[in-house]
């Protein structure tokens, strides 16, 4: 059984402060948070962390992760080559609660450069706290990895 309270959390140089934050917030509410990295604000690579979150959520080692760059668009395109990684751009509260709700987001990006830490971490309470509805979406999710060439 995955332990829904073990978050990973991965970012690049311009998320790095946003992810310590998150990773606070996450430790106070009582979540075990495993820390790909970037450790520092130096200037990085984002698929060198993208990756190894993207890996581990492809494995099923995690439930839910997020992962964090200055648009959120980098870290999300890299994540999403798994196929079995459903990462969502959040940036407002109804998009991080659609995102669960109706295409069972297993990631989220927040972009660091865009919103505030505050809003982060209600974007972060949202995406964890919310229950994908199933139903008529259900069948949707399972057609995402259904390519048509």
């Amino acid at each position: 059984m995955i332990n829904s309270k073990n978050i990973p959390l991965a970012s690049d140089h311009a998320g790095f402060e946003l992810k310590e934050k998150v990773k606070e917030y996450l430790v106070s509410k009582g979540y075990e948070v495993k820390d790909f990295g970037t450790y520092s604000s130096e200037s990085v690579d984002y698929p060198d962390y993208a990756h190894q979150i993207g890996s581990a959520i492809n494995k099923g080692l995690f439930p839910r992760g997020i992962v964090m760059c200055g648009s959120g668009n980098g870290v999300q395109m890299t994540v999403n080559k798994y196929p079995n990684v459903r990462c969502a751009l959040c940036w407002n509260e109804e998009i991080a609660q659609l995102a669960r709700q109706h295409n069972d987001a297993n990631m989220m990006a927040l972009p660091a450069r865009f919103i505030p830490v505050e809003k982060a971490l209600e974007l972060v309470d949202i995406f964890l706290s919310t229950p994908f509805e199933g139903g008529r979406h259900q069948r949707r999710v399972e057609k995402i990895n259904k390519c048509m060439d």
